[in-house]
């Protein structure tokens, strides 16, 4: 690990700290309450020892409440998760959209070159007609409103029409499987459904009508009442109904249904649920997060103000899809009345070149991307100044996956004295655990610091806190935040929530991330994921989602074992899947094209694993249970002793050779 720690040199360091929004957050808090808080690292540790903290944040944010709150905090239905802000009545909508002038609230921008700018003005009218539309229908405070959507303004409009009344909002991106899909929606019975007919990426037309049908004809029978198909993504032409699904409409039909009523915002509780995400689906169909409206606009504006720096006159683009908490996320930069920036397609398509010019073009000041498209540029020998000045560009985040050294280090140089910071949170918070801080310096291949109001620790596995001695744990948070989930839907006892995050240590949340703190730099490295979560490029998703396709090849397939790669030499982590044959089937090219086609349709090509092998024996424990992580370990680079849970230890010596991947390949008929 000290080699490790020598590779983080300084690469950024802030001009002036004191003019940035964290700087003059602590001035206020210690003028407030007569302390003497002498940097970020002491406003941290007041923000995870008093709970006034959040009270401080409501008030510098000038959150928009009809009622004030009680209190702060007092204790909830789940022991480990109190009730924020009690007695308060507000509404995360009217928080979102609080700007209403003819500056450019959003721009929607697809890979074919169109664009789409809407004022805050006009927005708030989309939202307005939305909305009225959603009430004639019906749609009330607790119903579900459910999207398969690309990235672009419609996504706003449904998400903010939906708070405005009080329902909840849940999206997917359009290259997911029908069935990934169903494995969603059936559990929320989502009472709406907006969906794409068409979509463009990567310059091919991908038609989604046979998707849509199967999973409203499927939803009809657990609660859904209408179907709304939005226009085209190539023509803009309004969709063509297809036979067969009732209750289905045009948007502009949709839209033709509503009235003239005013935009009203429902006053609702802090801890009033929104916004539906999911589990990556390890153990089995994915888990439904919910997240409070209150949670998610004090935290999110949070981050946007004091990691972010974002103010009215930034330009905020996150390449992400409505499938990612990343979306849910850059949703409070419009309450600063920042411009975002809601890109539909590839990243590379018509090029790269061109994709990194209209970053430029459009004046982006902060650039959210992935580890994946920093190295892409890289290896493609792109010089970003030779193609344009980035005079914008402020802050570069990279999240997802973490970012190496070296990738990190070539950033920093290729793009020149912006801001790179690489930030970990996940789903199950929708927030970030680590954070930026431009009051901080950067060093290569580490996180700032911890996020504020985060109370993170990093134990060993006797539940110590090792941190200060430079020694790898798991990452943990002792303390509440108004950003857990407030339940998982359809989670009647709680348990699998506790179970989920509380397992390990009942009362301290696990989040699952194995990571090291650099006591010199105070910096944090993430070293993977320390459960057994597949995450290729940033794109989280379990094993179970796998399995679950893989299940109409019994007849091939005695059983199988799906885990990540990554070795220390890698960029990426890589998905491998491991295949034990039924006696007398071959392995052949033919079955794993199968195979990829079947993961592809079902879920999505990112799904798809790298590389798919044979193997003659699939470890498991003595309760019957695959053993994913140890293998995953294996093939990345560790030596392990098998533990006495193991019910066929020989089986793992298996894996050792896949770690020499590289070598394998060249051997014939190693990979198919």
């Amino acid at each position: 690990m000290e080699a490790q720690f020598a590779q983080s040199r300084l690469i950024w360091a802030p001009k002036d700290p004191s003019r940035t929004h964290v700087e003059g957050f602590r001035k206020i808090v210690n003028r407030k309450h007569g302390l003497n808080l002498k940097d970020y690292h002491d406003l941290h540790k007041y923000s995870t020892t008093d709970y006034t903290f959040w009270q401080d944040l409501w008030e510098y944010l000038g959150i928009i409440y009809s009622v004030p709150p009680d209190k702060i905090i007092i204790p909830g239905k789940i022991k480990e998760v109190p009730e924020w802000f009690p007695g308060a009545r507000l509404n995360y909508a009217e928080n979102i959209l609080r700007h209403n002038g003819d500056s450019i609230a959003l721009t929607g921008a697809r890979e074919t070159g169109q664009l789409k700018h809407v004022t805050f003005r006009q927005l708030r009218e989309l939202v307005r007609e939305m909305a009225a539309a959603m009430r004639v229908h019906g749609l009330q405070k607790g119903d579900r409103v459910a999207a398969i959507i690309t990235n672009h303004i419609d996504v706003v409009v449904i998400a903010m029409a939906a708070a405005s009344i009080g329902a909840l909002f849940s999206s997917t991106a359009t290259d997911m499987g029908a069935q990934g899909v169903l494995d969603r929606y059936r559990q929320v019975k989502p009472k709406l459904i907006f969906a794409e007919t068409e979509v463009i990426y990567a310059t091919k037309t991908i038609d989604l009508v046979p998707k849509v049908i199967t999973v409203v004809k499927d939803l009809q029978n657990h609660g859904l009442e209408a179907t709304i198909l939005l226009p085209s993504a190539k023509t803009e032409r309004e969709a063509h109904i297809p036979t067969g699904i009732p209750n289905c409409y045009t948007l502009r039909q949709f839209l033709a249904r509503g009235d003239n009523r005013p935009l009203a915002f429902e006053q609702l509780p802090f801890n009033h649920p929104f916004f539906i995400l999911y589990s990556s689906g390890t153990t089995g169909v994915p888990k439904c997060i919910v997240h409070s409206a209150g949670g998610l606009i004090l935290n999110g504006m949070k981050e946007h103000v004091l990691s972010y720096d974002i103010g009215p006159d930034d330009t905020y683009f996150q390449y992400t899809t409505p499938g990612w908490m990343m979306w849910n996320s850059i949703l409070p930069g419009l309450s600063q009345g920042a411009r975002l920036i809601a890109y539909d397609g590839s990243p590379f398509h018509p090029s790269l070149p061109a994709f990194l010019k209209f970053v430029n073009d459009q004046g982006v000041t902060i650039f959210g991307t992935g580890p994946r498209f920093l190295a892409e540029i890289q290896a493609q020998g792109i010089d970003p100044h030779k193609l344009a000045p980035f005079d914008s560009l402020r802050t570069i985040m990279s999240t997802g996956a973490p970012l190496t050294n070296q990738v990190f280090e070539w950033a920093q140089e290729a793009f020149g004295n912006v801001h790179l910071t690489s930030v970990s949170g996940g789903t199950d918070i929708c927030a970030g655990f680590c954070s930026a801080c431009p009051s901080l310096p950067t060093y290569s291949g580490e996180l700032q610091g911890k996020a504020l109001g985060m109370a993170v620790e990093i134990w060993d596995v006797h539940g110590k806190n090792v941190e200060d001695t430079g020694t790898p744990g798991e990452l943990v948070c002792v303390r509440p935040h108004p950003t857990m989930p407030v339940f998982f839907w359809g989670d009647e006892n709680n348990e699998k929530y506790r179970k989920a995050y509380f397992d390990m240590w009942p009362g301290v949340w696990r989040q699952g991330d194995f990571i090291v703190k650099n006591p010199k730099t105070k910096g944090y490295i993430i070293l993977g994921r320390s459960d057994g979560v597949l995450n290729p490029s940033g794109v989280r998703f379990g094993s179970a989602e796998i399995y679950a396709v893989l299940d109409q090849f019994r007849d091939d397939f005695d059983d199988t074992l799906c885990v990540g790669q990554r070795r220390p030499e890698d960029k990426d982590e890589r998905v491998l899947l491991f295949c034990k044959m039924r006696p007398g089937v071959k392995f052949t090219p033919e079955l794993v094209q199968r195979v990829k086609s079947a993961i592809r349709q079902a879920l999505s090509a990112r799904h798809v694993p790298s590389y798919i092998f044979e193997i003659e024996d699939i470890p498991y424990t003595v309760n019957n249970k695959r053993i994913e992580i140890a293998v995953k370990q294996i093939v990345s680079g560790s030596n392990l002793k098998p533990s006495g849970t193991v019910a066929n230890p020989e089986s793992l010596k298996l894996y050792y050779k896949f770690r020499h991947l590289e070598q394998l390949l060249k051997e014939p008929k190693a990979k198919l």
